[in-house]
């Protein structure tokens, strides 16, 4: 399938790397990396996998409208870091479920960047992303809850608009079909999609990325991803709110709006693995449960054994409880060394430091490091341009993969990738509409069954 290969077009040529290169440092590198007479084998070749440009801002250009879709904190945040990362960006229509978040994005926007969007291109309901695409903007932001992904990506392509996907892009295997479609017919379109795993687009994270690629630390054979952190917001149901209205307030608790935290948050770790190695897992075994969550129905911890082709493990953790230690990072084992995002060195498998990010000369060369304004730039570049450029597949092969994790703790069972990317798995309501909802289908998962008498 198309995600055994990294993106993948002529503008990924030897040019498109100088902007890592330049960051990475021939001092942090040093001459004992491969030993005397060892030579480095690639994973793979210059122009197999891609390197983002990553200048400060995006190139001049045609004036781009862009419409957001989802107005809520994400929203706000990544119509903002668009508006920094290029000139000549109108932000010609606004959509959401709820007037008030809508009121909520053109304040922001008119307090930050002076901003004003009409009344006549702010659209609500359940439509609204019709609406807003339907609009004739260029290109399009979709930071709804990750449940509406899918559908919105779909329908965007079909018009022929550009679109930034916040992630995860998908939550369950209707949702990841209709994304990996989409994106082969994004691709044939000519359209540039880029996704919110930013880490693809933070220098550090590129540089080391570049580096496992040229066969540094050998042969991946395995690997660990943490994402444990204090427990995120939620909102208490307020008077008048109907079902529906409150659980999409208060979304990130939901699995079905979210997919669980292992999907709409540690999806970033299991991707980082996935990149480097650039193969999906091929069984999941996994345990979870819900200690402290307040609202919602879904877990607030995970531990996730993904196997992948060869015997190569990748043991996943993920945690939101207040109280317990946190660690936010992902480490790759190879043959030949290792590699870790807590400090981006790569070791030698005498655990001496071989390569290393070197952050003052990133400082030295380039002032924007912000990578979720970067993406941004890479974005707009490739419509800019006139290159094709779809992360989308990639994207929902890590989303899968959390959901793989996910369904394998909930059900205690072993999750094979082949069945679950082929079942009919589909936490979409049937009705969306701002009414009551059956609320007896949204209740905690409990794996196994009963012991017998």
């Amino acid at each position: 399938m198309s995600e055994k290969k990294m993106d993948r077009r002529s503008f990924l040529g030897v040019s498109s790397m100088i902007g890592v290169a330049g960051v990475v440092g021939g001092s942090a590198l040093l001459s004992s990396c491969a030993g005397k007479g060892d030579k480095l084998v690639p994973l793979k070749n210059p122009g197999e996998y891609y390197i983002p440009e990553l200048p400060d801002k995006a190139v001049e250009g045609r004036e781009l409208k862009v419409g957001l879709i989802g107005c809520g904190g994400r929203g706000n945040g990544a119509i903002i870091n668009l508006l920094d990362a290029a000139d000549g960006i109108t932000v010609a229509a606004l959509g959401d479920v709820f007037p008030d978040r809508i009121e909520s994005t053109r304040a922001k926007l008119k307090e930050k960047k002076g901003i004003e969007v009409p009344d006549d291109k702010c659209f609500t309901g359940f439509d609204a992303y019709q609406k807003v695409i339907d609009s004739g903007v260029d290109m399009v932001i979709l930071t709804t809850p990750p449940v509406f992904r899918p559908v919105h990506f779909q329908y965007a392509t079909l018009k022929g608009v550009h679109s930034f996907l916040e992630k995860p892009i998908s939550v369950d295997a209707k949702g990841y079909r209709t994304i990996m479609a989409t994106a082969k017919q994004a691709e044939a379109k000519g359209l540039s999609v880029v996704t919110g795993t930013q880490r693809h687009h933070q220098r550090a994270y590129v540089a080391s990325y570049q580096k496992i690629q040229e066969g540094l630390i050998g042969e991946i054979t395995g690997g660990n991803v943490y994402w444990n952190q204090s427990m995120l917001w939620y909102r208490e149901r307020q008077k008048g709110w109907s079902d529906m209205e409150w659980m999409i307030r208060d979304w990130v608790n939901w699995k079905w709006l979210s997919g669980d935290h292992i999907v709409e948050q540690h999806v970033h770790n299991i991707d980082v693995f996935t990149w480097m190695i650039g193969k999906h897992p091929l069984k999941a075994t996994a345990f979870g449960s819900r200690q402290r969550r307040i609202t919602g129905d879904q877990y607030d911890n995970f531990s996730v054994d993904f196997e992948f082709e060869n015997g190569v493990h990748l043991h996943s953790m993920c945690r939101q409880i207040d109280g317990c230690s946190n660690k936010v990072s992902e480490f790759v084992q190879g043959t030949k060394g290792s590699w870790n995002s807590e400090d981006f060195a790569i070791r030698n498998l005498q655990g001496e430091i071989i390569w290393q990010y070197d952050e003052e000369a990133a400082k030295a060369e380039f002032t924007q490091h912000n990578p979720y304004v970067l993406e941004h730039v890479d974005w707009v570049n490739h419509i800019r341009k006139g290159t094709t450029h779809v992360e989308a597949g990639e994207t929902g092969m890590s989303s899968l993969a959390g959901a793989m994790g996910r369904e394998a703790a909930y059900t205690g069972q072993t999750v094979l990738w082949d069945d679950i990317s082929a079942s009919e798995l589909d936490y979409m309501p049937e009705k969306l509409e701002l009414g009551p909802m059956d609320m007896s289908k949204h209740t905690v998962p409990v794996p196994g069954s009963p012991k017998k008498a």
